[in-house]
């Protein structure tokens, strides 16, 4: 219990002596301050930016894989002569597929290019998907009116076209529904029976926004297109998004390599990829950010280690009679000790919670795409950074201060 009283009357001492000189307090904390707004807005962007991009990739769909011709991981020696004359994925490879896939929630065949559509005087350049049927089970495709396509419509090629909400913009200028309307793609008509969901902008562009997309049947798309020889990748959905991947990956190996006639010392002439490989690669990118950040970051909170450090030999210096006044009455060593690491501590905390809040306030700046989100994972590293620099900058004036001779402290002034 002594101990304990002792121990909060070194904490009262500490904030008494940070309230007596508030001026030097509030300028010997902005280094801190400015050493962990730093690393913890660095933190809190790389964190936002990751969170936003996974989101974005899990609406492209979790636990599918992409059958396709070319790998989508490429490094400093691809090899594009190894894959450049494989043959393209076909409708017939799709079916087959789906016929025969035990594994797969939902498949779909997928191709896209950049196409204009036209509506009277109004045209806009648009990437133009070509789907299947299970489509919309695979990827988000949020319909904000209308009806995604019927099954005969997908497997007949007709020509029907759901909108982006920028395309329906470009399109049809300041109109309401437009359910019903025909435009032209390739001088073709087609009948618009959706219009999608504003998204907005994107972190990262995989196959451009959707508002800016437009999607009609993958059969109708083949014939439109079959002079340009068509490179469609088939879309398979595990039922387990997570280790579903893994099998449905194994399974649709063995039917691709069985459909092709490869014997089993020939190499696959296909290649099966995964979203999870684009979230490694950014998170390799993050990683370095977040390293580089924390170098500089790192400079600034020693600035502000060194400033406290010294204003804590200042304190010592000043209080050195108070010191020795308090040794004479029986203080013990820790108890002068922990005054000063106290008030180190204080400082850089202090400093430390000013700069986590500035973090705060900045969240609530429009920053576009980016949605920034302060993690209670980064207020408490930001918190703990900011105690370890207190500690390691107060504690040796605190032990200079604590091994004073009282003698020779009450005669100094």
């Amino acid at each position: 219990m002594k101990f304990l009283r002792q121990l909060l009357e070194s904490i009262r001492f500490a904030w008494q002596a940070l309230r007596t000189n508030l001026l030097r307090t509030v300028l010997s904390l902005l280094g801190v301050t400015i050493g962990i707004f730093s690393i913890v807005a660095v933190f809190t962007f790389v964190d936002s930016m990751n969170m936003g991009i996974r989101e974005q990739i899990d609406s492209f769909g979790k636990g599918v894989v992409y059958v396709g011709k070319w790998p989508w991981v490429m490094s400093n020696n691809y090899p594009w002569w190894k894959y450049i004359n494989r043959p393209t994925m076909k409708y017939n490879e799709f079916k087959y597929l789906s016929d025969n896939l035990e594994n797969s929630q939902a498949i779909s065949i997928i191709d896209g290019r950049q196409t204009t559509l036209k509506n009277e005087n109004n045209s806009m350049e648009t990437r133009l998907m070509g789907v299947s049927q299970d489509y919309n089970k695979i990827s988000d495709v949020l319909v904000e009116s209308g009806r995604y396509f019927l099954s005969n419509e997908t497997d007949n090629s007709a020509f029907v076209v759901i909108l982006g909400a920028s395309v329906k913009e470009a399109l049809f200028p300041n109109r309401g529904d437009v359910i019903g309307e025909t435009i032209k793609i390739n001088g073709i008509k087609f009948k618009v029976i959706a219009m999608m969901k504003k998204k907005g902008e994107d972190l990262i562009s995989l196959g451009g926004s959707p508002d800016d997309q437009a999607f009609i049947p993958y059969t109708t798309y083949a014939s439109l297109f079959q002079k340009d020889q068509p490179e469609p990748d088939i879309a398979v959905k595990a039922y387990d998004w997570d280790k579903g991947q893994e099998t449905l990956e194994g399974e649709v190996t063995g039917l691709m390599r069985s459909r092709r006639g490869l014997k089993p010392t020939q190499d696959n002439n296909f290649s099966i990829n995964r979203l999870d490989g684009a979230v490694k690669f950014f998170e390799s990118i993050f990683a370095s950010m977040n390293v580089g950040g924390g170098i500089i970051a790192l400079f600034s909170l020693l600035v502000g280690g060194f400033g406290i450090a010294n204003i804590m030999f200042v304190s010592v210096k000043e209080r050195t009679n108070i010191i020795g006044i308090q040794k004479s009455l029986g203080a013990k060593n820790y108890f002068i000790l922990f005054q000063f690491l106290f008030e180190a501590v204080f400082l850089s905390l202090i400093g430390g919670a000013v700069g986590i809040f500035l973090v705060w306030m900045m969240s609530y700046i429009n920053f576009g795409s980016l949605k920034l989100v302060l993690t209670f994972g980064n207020v408490m590293f930001g918190l703990l950074t900011a105690t370890f620099i207190g500690v390691l900058s107060g504690i040796v004036p605190a032990w200079v201060a604590a091994r004073l001779d009282p003698v020779t402290a009450i005669r100094s002034k």
